[in-house]
């Protein structure tokens, strides 16, 4: 197996397994501590602090703090900062089950997205296909063991066009943004997610903060809330930077359907095996799918490079030739 295969797989495994058991993590956290603006904030503060220390400290390769990268990894916390806020304002006015639907289509627009901005070709037949069973499947999940709600299609429509582009501005700004190391992505994008967060339930929250009785229980919690942060923070880079947006995408669809087995495991009893079976058409369609190549070059014509050498022949021999 070659390098780029085993960061590939390191990133995909990593990613996934932090990505599905953040939601779970979160879940509890914020049962026992209810401030759910304060976790947030508190999983961005821990990310760039721990980051910058363990850089600090020489144990990783971390970023110095320059403005120029400053200004390159704001739009990428922006992206990110108003695709929480919209999957906010969407889960307001529809349930997670919908939620997972709508989800399930984005890999089909970022992949024409992809072909026409990125330079990407178009899925395949067997990608294709793959895509319209993650879609199918995902919707005969919800139609099996839980129920389509939505009531504000606007507010949908605002964080489904939102979250492709973030998919596809952050996989551009990964590709084009140097940085010393994958740590630097980490600590600068979670550093402006910090300051440019000013989420409206952190006004009311002190309140709750002052009032809570924290316990052994709450504080690992967060502690470990934190932990996942980083890194499932770390593992999204890494493998943006290895794969294509919309395969990120169709991982990111995979954890979701992991989340949903974890969380029907821990708390919902009452899963039906036709539900069980459509979550694990889910898996075996992300499986089969082949992430599309970049688009080649169009090569020069023979005609067309002849016609040039012999136009850059002919101006060398016109210029004139030294004295001797």
């Amino acid at each position: 197996m070659s390098k780029t295969a085993v960061v590939t797989t390191f990133a995909v495994v990593g990613y996934g397994a932090c990505s599905s058991l953040m939601l779970v993590v979160n879940k509890v956290c914020v049962h026992l501590l209810p401030a759910p603006s304060f976790v947030l904030l508190a999983q961005f503060f821990c990310s760039w602090v721990a980051v910058k220390a363990c850089g600090i400290c020489g144990c990783i390769v971390v970023d110095q703090l320059e403005w120029g990268k400053l200004k390159a990894f704001l739009p990428i916390s922006i992206a990110f900062l108003a695709a929480v806020f919209a999957n906010i304002k969407t889960l307001q006015f529809a349930n997670v089950e919908t939620f997972v639907v709508f989800r399930a289509s984005t890999p089909l627009t970022i992949a024409v997205c992809e072909y026409l901005c990125l330079g990407r070709e178009l899925p395949n037949a067997r990608s294709f296909a793959c895509l319209l069973t993650l879609l199918v499947a995902a919707t005969g999940y919800v139609l099996t063991d839980a129920h389509f709600v939505v009531h504000g299609y606007v507010w949908v429509g605002v964080w489904y066009v939102i979250f492709c582009f973030d998919q596809l501005y952050i996989k551009h700004a990964v590709d084009n943004v140097k940085v010393d190391s994958n740590w630097g992505r980490v600590f600068y994008t979670n550093l402006w997610a910090f300051i440019l967060a000013p989420f409206p339930g952190i006004l009311n929250e002190p309140e709750v903060l002052r009032n809570f009785q924290w316990t052994g229980a709450s504080i690992a919690a967060l502690s470990v809330s934190c932990a996942l942060g980083v890194g499932m923070s770390y593992f999204a880079f890494l493998c943006r930077a290895q794969v294509s947006a919309t395969y990120f995408t169709v991982i990111g669809n995979v954890c979701k359907v992991l989340t949903v087995l974890i969380n029907i495991a821990i708390w919902d009893k009452h899963a039906t095996p036709v539900g069980l079976g459509f979550l694990f058409v889910c898996l075996v369609a992300a499986y089969f799918y082949q992430p599309s190549p970049m688009r080649a070059r169009p090569a020069v014509e023979p005609e067309r490079q002849s016609l040039v050498v012999g136009e850059e022949e002919e101006t060398l021999s016109r210029q004139p030739r030294p004295l001797r």
